[in-house]
């Protein structure tokens, strides 16, 4: 059995698609299905790994390697599974594919076009994920919006697919916008008959349309719906502004969608065991239990950037039933004076927990560093990521190890103390994409850490995204000093986890440990963070 589930979008971007195919994705394996989930994205970069956060959201990284865009890890979060390349597929990806094969000679005499050669390589691509991992269901994700001319091979390519398959093997869903126009009291139809209208000249008809409105829809407006869209009535799903994304398979389910996706697809009646999941959106919804934790960021504007972090202190929170208040703090605007040992001072002085995500630049990192400082000096819980753990580093060695210079030679080429270096097998790449340590690498932790007690296991396989690392050179001096390493490569040559000896909670990582972490299955090492929070709130004297 091979069936499929598209998801399209219309109107506006940004309407939720995501969290509507990762939906679907938990109720049919919920239901007992083997279920795979895949991204498309219509840009022509072969990957995510060199936009701007600012511009695109986080990138997420697979096992295997690839940068990815930020759904690809809503899928994992929400499957509680590992995805690979296959689950993500850009424009860039396909033409280069098809054009490697024009030079290899593939297809000598033919004039290569985008159809059929463009189209072909697609729905080979969409075959591939469903194909390897022996998956029932692929539910396949349509970025961008109808309508937009990258898009149009990849509609044309599901169009094809949908004729060569038996008519019960898809099923198309519409994700449209609603608006309320205050002035009249009315909810807006027309926008979405258009999209539709455009998806319909494509040559696809959607089976449901999922409307984005900010209040529940009256059944005249489902029926005018239906009437216009040639969807029936039961087929039209309110998608209200939810207080948290978890709750959407459970909002999806009460309206039956997974049912009718199931009839659709001539598929067995299956009843989602969905008990464990809506017990943790429960504890979400009435925590017993608050702790506030600032991230100290560069790109704090924009929430997208630090996507998986929040979320794995959220799925951490509700496994502990603790709500999780984000202190957002801007590192290039963190002032010395906010940063003073003892000091009193806002943004930093009620927080229970410090963190420092990942990054890349010079920009913010002196902030970094004091945030640092202040969360060593003053006993903190800390957290540091990637370039939280080289901040951590280098604040140690200007304090501790008396090295007033020390710094990571990516922001200073000419420190005297180089106590973050580039990777050897770095210095004579020049090409930026798809070229740092990518992927899944295996540590050691040692014995008597607070890592190993949080993982409960000598060896783990964790993420890694960087080109930099701790400079082995100076790791007897730090050690000596009281920043044990707890953690390094089988070889013992590159460092993987940092901690103080003399601190409640400081924990400094060069992967990315976000990546792994599910709401069914929180990471071990976000879950002891949070717990090391709860413990540092309960020792404050009462106000």
């Amino acid at each position: 059995m091979r069936k499929f589930v598209v998801v399209t979008g219309g109107v506006i971007s940004g309407l939720g698609k995501g969290v509507v195919a990762a939906s679907i994705g938990l109720l049919f394996k919920l239901s007992g299905y083997r279920v795979t989930l895949q991204k498309i994205d219509p840009y022509v970069n072969l990957d995510a790994g060199t936009m701007n956060p600012y511009e695109h959201g986080e990138v997420f990284v697979t096992a295997d390697g690839k940068e990815t865009d930020l759904d690809i890890g809503r899928y994992e979060r929400f499957l509680n599974e590992s995805l690979s390349a296959a689950n993500y597929i850009t424009t860039g990806q396909v033409y280069w594919n098809v054009i490697r094969q024009e030079r290899a000679g593939a297809f000598l005499g033919k004039t290569v076009q985008v159809i059929p050669h463009i189209t072909n390589e697609i729905k080979r691509l969409i075959n591939l994920p469903i194909e390897r991992e022996e998956a029932e269901i692929g539910v396949i994700e349509v970025g961008g919006t109808v309508g937009d001319i990258e898009s149009l091979p990849f509609l044309e390519a599901l169009r094809q697919l949908k004729d060569e398959l038996p008519r019960e093997d898809t099923f198309f869903i519409h994700v449209t916008l609603l608006p309320y126009l205050k002035g009249t009291d009315e909810i807006k139809t027309k926008p979405t008959q258009h999209s539709v209208k455009e998806l319909r000249a494509i040559g696809l008809q959607p089976d449901a349309i999922i409307a984005r409105c900010d209040r529940p829809l009256p059944p005249a407006v489902k029926q005018k719906i239906a009437l216009f869209c040639d969807v029936t009535t039961e087929n039209i799903i309110d998608d209200p502004e939810l207080p948290s994304i978890y709750e959407a398979p459970s909002m999806l389910k009460s309206q039956g969608l997974d049912r009718r996706i199931a009839e659709g697809l001539n598929l067995s009646a299956r009843e989602a065991a969905i008990g464990q999941w809506e017990g943790l959106v429960e504890r979400i919804r009435t925590p017993s239990r608050r702790v506030r934790i600032g991230i100290v960021g560069k790109y704090v504007e924009l929430k997208d950037a630090y996507m998986s972090i929040t979320s794995a202190l959220l799925h951490a929170g509700a496994a502990l039933d603790t709500h999780v208040d984000l202190e957002w703090i801007s590192a290039a605007r963190l002032t010395a004076e906010e940063c003073a040992d003892g000091g009193s001072e806002a943004p930093l002085s009620e927080l229970d927990g410090l963190l420092i995500p990942g990054g890349f630049g010079d920009r913010g990192i002196e902030g970094k560093v004091r945030a640092v400082k202040y969360a060593r000096t003053m006993g903190i819980p800390f957290f540091g990521i990637c370039l939280g753990l080289q901040c951590a580093v280098i604040e140690f060695a200007r304090a501790r190890l008396g090295l007033i210079a020390a710094n990571s030679a990516e922001f200073d080429p000419h420190t005297p103390d180089p106590v973050i270096g580039l990777l050897e097998n770095q210095r004579t790449i020049v090409e930026k994409g798809g070229t740092m340590r990518l992927g899944g690498y295996e540590a050691i932790l040692r014995e008597g850490t607070i890592s190993r007690s949080c993982y409960s296991a000598e060896r783990v396989m964790e993420r890694h995204r960087h080109r930099y690392e701790f400079n082995p050179a100076y790791r007897q001096r730090f050690e000596r000093a009281g920043m044990s390493v707890a953690a390094t490569s089988p070889d013992d040559s590159l460092v993987e986890i940092v901690e103080l000896k003399d601190h409640p909670w400081f924990v400094v990582v060069q992967f990315h440990p976000e990546f792994q972490s599910r709401f069914l299955s929180p990471h071990p090492l976000f879950r002891g963070f949070v717990k090391a929070c709860l413990d540092h709130e309960s020792s404050l004297p009462s106000s």
